[in-house]
């Protein structure tokens, strides 16, 4: 059963369906390319590794003071994305892409 499941795996990952899918996938060798992975994949764990912990406490505070309805997105979005620091898998995933991206 394992040794099905290993060749079913390489039949899929050799096949020209799958290689032409992952070639689609790959972006454009452009400013924007590497801006968007550095701006959406890295920067934030970057941030979060940093300052994550000062700004999950204004979060919680500002839980505690908000208003209206956005307020209360607002800060408990905060506290989703900085709660648990940065994320090595992630930051690892962005060089990956980086990486992809100039080869």
């Amino acid at each position: 059963m394992r040794n099905n499941l290993h060749i079913r795996a390489r039949q899929i990952a050799q096949s020209p369906v799958t290689q032409k899918a992952v070639v689609s996938m790959k972006p454009d060798k452009s400013v924007w390319g590497f801006l968007g992975i550095v701006v959406f994949i890295i920067l934030p764990e970057i941030i979060a590794f940093i300052w994550g912990v000062e700004i999950t406490a204004y979060a919680k505070e500002g839980l505690l003071h908000a208003t209206s309805l956005i307020d209360k997105y607002y800060f408990d979005l905060l506290v989703m994305l900085f709660e648990e620091g940065g994320s090595w898998f992630n930051l690892g995933l962005g060089a990956a892409l980086l990486i992809w991206l100039f080869v």
